[in-house]
């Protein structure tokens, strides 16, 4: 359930439902993205106090790791693999395509898609895989991110 309506309390009660378990930290952040849709700046003193870390630290997990955004997404997030499976069935053609004909270029922000790249999404026997929202995408072709694309306009 992303929703980027920043909640303290409800961010609070995730913080709290986790902080006791070992390795807290990335479950806590995870439950965020998934809540929110992003970590937002208040949540970080939150994170540190419950876990007993410093600000520099929270902050520091958070930026290591590319799934953890700063501030809400502009758009439909649209995740493309690009490892060595999807490599291999032509990812590179289909960045090539969303460049070409869509004018998205990977990793980089747009009104209407944000284009992330990943490196290996879990679904290599489905490649060319990607991500819309969390929903997994599998055998992508140039037809069929044309009519994601198209869905999403609409």
């Amino acid at each position: 359930m992303v929703d980027s309506g920043w909640s303290e309390a409800e961010a609070k009660a995730l913080i709290d439902a986790r902080r006791h378990e070992k390795g807290a930290m990335l479950p806590i952040l995870h439950d965020l993205m998934h809540r929110f849709g992003y970590i937002d700046e208040a949540a970080i003193p939150l994170i540190a106090s419950a876990l007993n870390v410093s600000k520099a630290e929270t902050v520091g997990v958070i930026s290591f790791y590319h799934d953890f955004r700063r501030t809400p997404a502009e758009g439909p997030v649209l995740k493309i693999c690009r490892a060595e499976s999807c490599q291999a069935a032509g990812c590179e053609d289909l960045v090539d395509h969303l460049e070409r004909r869509h004018g998205l270029v990977a990793d980089s922000h747009h009104g209407r898609v944000q284009v992330e790249t990943v490196y290996c999404l879990g679904h290599c026997a489905a490649s060319p895989a990607a991500m819309l929202d969390g929903e997994p995408m599998a055998r992508l072709t140039r037809e069929s991110l044309d009519a994601c694309l198209a869905e999403i306009a609409r």
